[in-house]
């Protein structure tokens, strides 16, 4: 009998913690010491975990503090207070130079004044804020700081303002894109992001990235919040990583005290261990690599400390890694579970795009190609723009030779086919292009003309079209072998606009029109026949799809009307997961897994340029026998 290293490569190993994908993911909270006098919405913390400094706050319902207090890894020691008693100002630095601004005391106008903190006294240093306000996040040090957003006055918006500080004096530079307050900005005064906060009437979960010179917004975090702790405004830019943690929730019936932490890594977001207790209006200092969440309230945790430790050295993640965990006694095994996965923006296409085509392994490999710019589409409106995805952002690259929507595409970010479509509102196609990764070339048509539908397969040179023939509506399947197009068997019911995954030889197709009416039915393809499966939970439409096989594909979006739901085929039956960020339909979906999707343009109702990733988060599974 073979042994389990000799199948998996290694052995069933011995450990006292369950393995981590790095050391962030490893990272855990711990209480530490007690403030001496608890409050919440102080500004940011100074310093390091092991030399930090927290001023100011408030209690409600209506005392505002002065008071700086100094941590030594340990203990809270009273240090000497702000001029004037004060929250919610801009605070950076370091425990023996820090810097602070604005804020205020219950009535406006708010505060402007600019002080530094020497380790044991604040000096003003006579040179105030453009704009005073208050609920105003910043970062940096006593000679290079930045500070945006807040509220400079009663019942005004939020603000956008951003301005920049010399060592000597603030200088107004290119506003926020999206006015925020009681939000949080990390990194330095030239490289920074600012997180998510208030933007009435609602909580918001839209970052922005600074350059030096201006904001561009980049990837949303996982969960909207506001009033919230940060890291790492001393460690390092915002490119290189930070922590948030804790804030206020909503919508309605959420908890108002969050416990949530997550990591950014200069690209996206990340949920890692909570927060041992939920709280607001908390205040973060240090990197994230060893961090301090201080006060909060409501009151029962205003006082409370919790460091934050992530692990030097830890077990590395293998995925399917078998391991036996000897604090635990429990047998377990390193898994991407597809409920966990969740939908989280990713970058914007070059311009509002539907009816296009999608192809590429996974959310750091796409091309995006076709469509209509228009909605409704015009006869002039198709479009042969061609795009590639990193990850982070799309990129023009050369065009299709035919300009179409409605067509089907498939393969590889280096490898794809793109084939069928509309030239107008009637014009069915046989047209095929090949992408090589630099261009197109038009090869061997199609042995009858097709739209509305999507094709599967992993590359150029293998793929499936699941089509309909247009003068008889009638269903049609042909087979790619790399040069020529063979009419193979044909779907067991007629269908358009609906969503396929697969390889050439093992796919799927799934939800759909027939005709006239959305369906959830679904129909596997082994490379020779279709089987007719277990149907989908909601009847849907012009929905995307993913998935590498006839045992694994994702559906999401659609018209039923216009929906976000997500489901899951696991060779068996359909489960709804996670709905998308934002309903859509005639969104195009792409990726070779259940673990790394993208979803592309569509409408919403409105056409859109928005691209969503579907990932799923690393995690240690209890093995259960039986």
């Amino acid at each position: 009998m073979a042994e389990y290293k000799d199948i998996k490569g290694f052995k069933v190993q011995t450990v006292s913690t369950d393995p981590a994908a790095s050391a962030i993911a490893g990272g855990t909270w711990a209480s530490g010491g007690a403030l001496n006098t608890g409050r919440g919405l102080m500004a940011n913390g100074m310093g390091t975990q092991t030399a930090a400094a927290v001023v100011a706050g408030f209690d409600p319902p209506s005392t505002y503090f002065a008071n700086t207090e100094l941590y030594n890894g340990t203990s809270w020691t009273e240090s000497g207070d702000l001029p004037s008693a004060r929250y919610q100002g801009m605070a950076g630095g370091t425990q023996t130079a820090g810097i602070y601004t604005g804020g205020y005391n219950g009535s406006f106008p708010a505060f402007a004044d600019t002080y530094y903190f020497n380790g044991t006294t604040w000096s003003d240093q006579s040179s105030s804020l453009n704009t005073a306000r208050d609920s105003l996040r910043g970062t940096g040090v006593q000679t290079a700081a930045i500070a945006a957003g807040g509220i400079s006055g009663p019942g005004s918006p939020a603000d956008d303002e951003t301005e920049i500080w010399n060592g000597s004096t603030w200088t107004e530079v290119n506003n926020l894109n999206t006015g925020r307050y009681s939000f949080n900005v990390a990194g330095t005064s030239t490289d920074a992001i600012a997180g998510p906060g208030t933007t009435p009437p609602g909580y918001q979960a839209v970052v922005e990235s600074w350059n030096g010179t201006s904001w561009s917004e980049t990837t949303e975090i996982n969960t909207a919040r506001n009033n919230y702790g940060r890291t790492n405004y001393a460690a390092g830019g915002a490119s290189t990583g930070a922590l948030i943690f804790g804030g206020v929730s909503q919508p309605t019936g959420s908890p108002d005290s969050m416990t949530q932490t997550e990591y950014w890594n200069g690209t996206s977001w990340t949920e890692v261990n909570d927060l041992g207790t939920g709280r607001g209006r908390v205040a973060g200092a240090g990197s994230t690599a060893a961090a301090l969440a201080v006060g909060a309230y409501p009151s029962t945790n205003n006082s409370a400390t919790e460091e934050w430790t992530a692990p030097s050295v830890f077990q590395q993640e293998n995925l399917g890694q078998v391991f036996y965990n000897s604090t635990s006694n429990a047998f377990k095994v390193t898994q991407q579970p597809v409920p966990s996965g969740t939908w989280s923006s990713g970058g914007n296409l070059l311009s509002p795009t539907s009816q296009n085509a999608a192809s590429g392994a996974s959310v750091t490999s796409a091309l995006n190609f076709g469509g209509t710019n228009t909605s409704p589409p015009s006869p002039t409106s198709q479009i042969a723009l061609t795009q590639t995805y990193d990850g982070t952002s799309w990129t023009e690259v050369n065009d299709l030779n035919t300009a179409r929507r409605y067509l089907q595409g498939s393969g590889t970010q280096t490898s794809s086919l793109a084939y069928g479509g509309f030239t107008t509102p009637t014009s069915h196609m046989t047209n095929t292009e090949s992408w090589n990764g630099t261009s197109w070339t038009a090869v061997n048509a199609l042995n009858n003309a097709a739209a509305e539908g999507k094709g599967f397969g992993l590359s150029g040179t293998s793929a499936v079209m699941a089509g309909a023939n247009p003068s008889g509506r009638s269903p049609s399947t042909e087979q790619w072998d790399g040069t020529n197009w063979t009419a193979v068997a044909s779907q067991n019911t007629f269908r358009i606009r609906y969503a396929a995954s697969g390889a050439a030889t093992d796919g799927i197709i799934s939800f759909g029109e027939t005709p006239g009416s959305p369906s959830a039915s679904a129909e596997t393809w082994n490379g020779t026949s279709w089987t007719t499966v277990a149907s989908g939970n909601t009847a849907r439409y012009n929905a995307g799809g993913s998935g590498g096989s006839s045992n694994s594909a994702l559906s999401f979006g659609g018209t039923t009307p216009v929906t976000g739901k997500t489901e899951f085929w696991n060779g068996t039956s359909w489960t709804e997961l996670n709905d998308m960020s934002t309903a859509r339909t005639l969104d195009t979906g792409s990726g070779h897994t259940v673990t790394s999707s993208l979803a592309v343009g569509g409408n919403t109702p409105t056409i859109t340029n928005a691209t969503e990733e579907w990932t799923l988060s690393t995690q240690n599974q209890t093995l259960t026998v039986s």
